[in-house]
């Protein structure tokens, strides 16, 4: 029993000043459980309201990537710089370090390789074992209007239906496959199914025309892709233009580990996600990081 002697009286009831709950940050997500939130906090940054995602998931259907060939080496010194890790529990048990404090969002999908019919995914990563490794969300394919669509949506919605149990957020991932087109109404298809479906936060490409219809009709927030390796002054370009019409922020790999100074690339890249900084200033600023790291 505590010592009950000598206590002091309590007094400080604060009685003129309401209780007061702190909004959460996120769109669509401010009836979501404790722990959802908690896990969501640890993926987008409170301040901002965003996150640099670090995308290093591609070997589950590409193998060793340019880029990804030894993880440990190439991808372990970005991790001070993302919000998040994007990876699968192979490598997430075999190479990244357990002092990694931040989220980590966990690759729950796959089948196929590059080799085979993409669209054919199934549910790779229990439930259970996701919460084990204890991530912050994970991740799954969906394919709207591949040959496989209601299957990657079945996926998805079992998913969801586990991460509600769990209070585990779950990432709907838009694959747009070479037959698709990649245009503003065609993501505002595949992202309100997602959202509409309970996903709770969406990933998807940018487009150059209407893609603030796309985050506009979506209820949940947007990531966007990074998708193929371009030039640094346009990926930070394409980061800056997504933020600035609606977009929570990045999931980026390739224009990042591929980058000539992968260090300096995603610190501009925070820089124009948290800090609206402008993209020709962003490519400043990485060009003197790297300068500064040569």
């Amino acid at each position: 029993m505590a010592d009950t002697d000598n206590m002091t009286e309590t007094k400080e009831y604060f009685l003129d000043r309401p209780q007061t709950a702190a909004p959460f940050p996120l769109k669509g997500c401010q009836n979501l459980d404790w722990g959802m939130k908690n896990r969501l906090a640890h993926i987008f940054s409170p301040a901002s309201g965003r996150t640099v995602m670090l995308a290093v998931d591609h070997g589950y259907f590409m193998g060793p990537t340019s880029g990804l060939e030894r993880i440990d080496i190439t991808i372990n010194p970005l991790l001070g710089y993302a919000d998040t890790l994007m990876c699968t529990r192979g490598v997430l048990r075999s190479m990244t370090p357990p002092t990694f404090n931040k989220g980590v969002v966990l690759r729950a999908s796959g089948g196929p390789s590059i080799l085979k019919e993409l669209s054919d995914e199934q549910i790779a990563v229990s439930m259970e074992d996701a919460i084990r490794l204890n991530v912050a969300a994970v991740a799954v394919q969906v394919f709207i209007g591949g040959e496989f669509e209601s299957r990657s949506v079945h996926n998805m919605t079992q998913l969801v239906d586990a991460g509600n149990r769990y209070g585990v957020p779950v990432l709907g991932v838009t694959a747009v496959g070479k037959q698709l087109t990649r245009d503003a109404q065609y993501m505002r298809l595949a992202t309100r199914i997602c959202a509409e479906l309970g996903a709770t936060y969406v990933k998807t490409y940018f487009v150059s025309e209407g893609f603030e219809t796309v985050t506009a009709s979506c209820p949940v927030p947007i990531v966007i892709a990074g998708g193929k390796k371009m030039p640094e002054d346009e990926a930070l370009n394409m980061a800056f233009q997504a933020v600035d019409q609606g977009a929570a922020g990045v999931d980026m790999g390739r224009n990042i580990f591929q980058s000539e100074a992968p260090v300096a690339m995603i610190q501009a890249v925070r820089k124009v996600v948290h800090e609206n900084m402008r993209p020709k200033e962003a490519y400043d600023y990485f060009l003197s990081l790297k300068a500064a790291s040569a």
